[in-house]
């Protein structure tokens, strides 16, 4: 099928504002009469508030307020459970909650005043250990509650007991994986403005989800959602952190811009974003395989227990992706899985690029490589005698049938772009010397979409003008990830416009419904199809109103690079004259767009149905280099062979893959936040280890496509799944050069050379 402008690899549309610094981030922005805010947060991770003094505070130069949470209406917020403090009121549960904040005429002297403020606290015990925070007799971080549960996925297929007895070979394996910073490069910022008429308030700035926060600002303010407008301005990176952590930032901001009437603009620190923003889950992870003596696979048990920190936030939903996807993409008859969350007065952990996914899929990939060996089988071998093929059986129940299956396609190119089979060989010899060479893959499979857990649809508006420009909105959000861009695409595609002709809007909630939060993986292939959807429906309306005007068929005309062909190929109009001419005669030229994805299942108690109605796979290959006298690791090649659907964009897809890529050996060999005590011991970039420039492998991203039927022009997902496979594959090319499998991420210089962390603050 021959495409304009879908399948292309195009200039992105927001490039040249980003490049030229014309981009207005949420730092950037100003309004007149403008204050600035701070908040004051505690030290302690588990503390009463017995006073809060603010009477100092309140006399220092500049300040127009201070706050506490008896000036909050409605103190608690949350997208799955409302246990969130915007301010904390009785107790702080974890360190960074905050307390107290200031408006002032400046930063500096919100900052100064915030000083001044005395709180009284009296220490309380606090829990730090998932294995304490399990305990019946242990203390209850939310009393309200019987036990720090947050949450319990349980799945289960046949008898595991059964499976057991017919496997020849059994396998118990402990994996960990530690709390990671979202490391975006732009903190958090906000600016909320008071408003007179229509709405309560305004809100901009480096938002990831506007509907979440409007709707935690309304819950907070105890206003209706229409009072509340939030507009999204250009973000600095996200991966998944901009979301709970703005909302109670806008929140905030919103309850000091009503009660002074100003403006209130907040911006934090590096070393705030730090402190109070949330974490990607660390998991504690214990699994159980049976395999015949041929490799067959014939149970698996699991058990997947997540920090979730003082707050439950994302981690509902973070663990019910992991129960679905933590026997990995192999077929078994037997599964027994249980995915928990607990309360600790650790930092909170919610949502970051992956969901769920990283933390299993280390696992679950290093324990296929440890049964292989164990069976004197190759890893390629032993996965591909199990893995999910077309009508494969899920572990969760659901046949594999109505999109390609293509884990051994994608296994095949990535293991060719790699010569990962010769290299295999090769470095399975004997390696003199301290540095040697080893080579280990990862495979994947990933639902799309929200998943059963939630209804998953979106909205868009498209708009065209007299002029022939093409206005686009959509409810779901550009983060950087080029979503602006393949909309553009697809809209071009369906109206027959060039790019140039399109605008795109930036998010604002008063012109689209509620499209959901901007994550999953699910931009294209739902927010994808809802601008197909709304183009669709312009593209019928001036095609008939064409059809009438020239006394032609429909099924004649074509709009084609801003023109009306017939079917020899002969122009008839101008799109613009047609735009024009349709509504001067008072034909509508705006249409929204709507899409709700096909019908999917879950039983929460018996822990199965069709939690997806697609998946992607993809496979991760990682060629390292391991100094056995020193421990240092470099990771010298990768390969990244992944199945989306149809590429709209394959420059913007490439470019994924090389960021997830990055992004994931970061997980897998240097990044760890560590917590002492429930207190974060590094704040800033010169404590906490990311990849730059010089750590990066070369890089072959393979794009596989295989159209999916529910997909727009046949695409899927790609952003986060290129992030989940790299820490596996490490680890696995790791234990091939040296011999020594290790368990615990990130696969640090001590790691890899005595096999566990010196950091009393790190993973086991």
């Amino acid at each position: 099928m021959a495409f304009k402008h879908v399948n292309k690899g195009v200039k992105r549309v927001d490039a040249y504002e980003k490049v030229t610094g014309k981009a207005k981030f949420g730092a950037d922005l100003e309004f007149a009469n403008q204050l600035y805010a701070k908040v004051l947060r505690t030290k302690y991770p588990h503390a009463r508030i017995i006073n809060i003094e603010t009477e100092e505070a309140e006399k220092m130069p500049g300040v127009k307020g201070v706050f506490t949470a008896a000036d909050i209406k409605n103190n608690l917020f949350g997208v799955i459970v409302e246990d969130q403090q915007v301010l904390a009121e009785d107790r702080v549960l974890l360190a960074g909650d905050g307390v107290a904040m200031v408006a002032a005429e400046s930063e500096a002297e919100a900052a100064a005043a915030l000083e001044k403020i005395k709180v009284e606290y009296e220490e309380l015990e606090a829990i730090y250990d998932l294995d304490e925070a399990r305990k019946n007799e242990a203390l209850k971080i939310h009393p309200e509650k019987d036990d720090n549960q947050v949450i319990h996925h349980p799945l289960r297929k046949g008898d595991v007991e059964k499976g057991f007895a017919q496997a020849d070979v059994i396998l118990e394996r402990e994996y960990s994986t530690q709390l990671i910073e979202h490391s975006y490069l732009e903190p958090e910022a906000v600016v909320v403005v008071p408003e007179d008429e229509n709405h309560l308030v305004s809100i901009y700035g480096s938002i990831q989800n506007p509907y979440a926060t409007r709707t935690a600002v309304a819950t907070v303010l105890g206003a209706e959602l229409a009072e509340v407008r939030v507009i999204q301005n250009h973000i600095g990176g996200s991966f998944g952190g901009k979301d709970e952590v703005v909302s109670a930032m806008a929140a905030r901001a919103a309850v000091m811009a009503l009660a002074t009437k100003r403006p209130v603009k907040m911006v934090n620190s590096r070393e705030e974003s730090f402190t109070e923003s949330y974490k990607r889950h660390p998991y504690q992870l214990k699994y159980k395989i049976g395999a015949t003596k041929e490799g067959k696979l014939t149970a698996m048990e699991i058990e997947a227990v997540a920090d979730s920190g003082a707050y439950a936030c994302q981690t509902p939903f973070v663990t019910w992706r992991s129960v679905v996807q933590a026997t990995g993409p192999y077929e078994l008859e037997h599964v027994k899985t249980d995915t928990y969350g607990y309360y600790t007065n650790n930092p909170y952990t919610g949502a970051m690029r992956g969901y769920g996914s990283p933390q299993i899929i280390f696992a679950q990939e290093s324990l296929m490589d440890e049964l292989a060996e164990e069976l004197g089988m190759s890893p390629v071998e032993l996965r591909k005698k199990n893995i999910y093929r077309q009508g494969s059986i899920t572990a969760s129940g659901q046949k594999l049938d109505g999109h390609t299956v293509s884990l051994e396609e994608v296994m095949d190119k990535a293991m060719a772009a790699i010569d990962y089979q010769a290299k295999r060989e090769k470095y399975s010899q004997a390696q003199a010397g301290d540095k040697k060479r080893g080579i280990g893959l990862s495979i994947s499979f990933r639902g799309c979409s929200l998943g059963a857990e939630a209804v998953d649809a979106a909205a868009s508006l498209i708009q065209i003008n007299k002029d022939g420009s093409v206005a686009v909105y959509s409810g779901l959000a550009e983060n950087g990830q080029g979503l602006k861009t393949i909309f553009s695409q697809i809209a071009a595609e369906v109206l027959g416009v060039t790019l140039n002709e399109i605008d795109y809007m930036e998010v604002d909630t008063t012109f689209t419904p509620d499209s959901g939060s901007t994550v999953a993986s699910r931009a294209t292939l739902i927010g994808g199809n809802s601008i197909k959807n709304a183009a669709e429906k312009l593209k019928k309306r001036i095609l008939d109103f064409a059809a009438q005007k020239f006394e032609i068929s429909i099924e004649e005309l074509e709009l084609k690079d801003g023109f009306l062909y017939n079917q020899n190929s002969d122009r008839l109009a101008l799109f613009s004259d047609l735009a024009a001419e349709m509504i001067n005669k008072g034909i509508l030229l705006s249409a929204y767009g709507w899409y709700k994805g096909p019908a999917i299942s879950w039983d929460e108690e018996k822990g199965c149905g069709n939690p997806y109605f697609t998946y992607v796979y993809g496979c991760q290959i990682a060629e390292v280099e391991v100094d056995t006298g020193t421990g240092e690791l470099t990771v010298l090649n990768m390969a990244a062979a992944h199945d989306v659907g149809r590429a709209i964009n394959p420059a913007n897809v490439k470019g994924q893959i090389y960021g997830g890529v990055v992004m994931g050996l970061g997980y897998g060999i240097m990044e760890e936040v560590e917590v002492e005590a429930g207190q974060i011991k590094g704040k800033n970039f010169h404590d906490y280890m990311i990849p730059t420039i010089k750590d990066m492998p070369d890089i072959k991203p393979i794009i596989v496509e295989n159209p999916d039927p529910d997909g727009p022009f046949g695409a899927k997902s790609v952003g986060e799944p290129t992030l989940e496979l790299a820490s596996a594959a490490i680890a696995n090319a790791v234990a091939h050069a040296s011999g020594k499998r290790i368990r615990s991420l990130p696969l640090n210089l001590e790691r890899v050379l005595i096999g566990r962390a010196l950091s009393k603050g790190g993973c086991k």
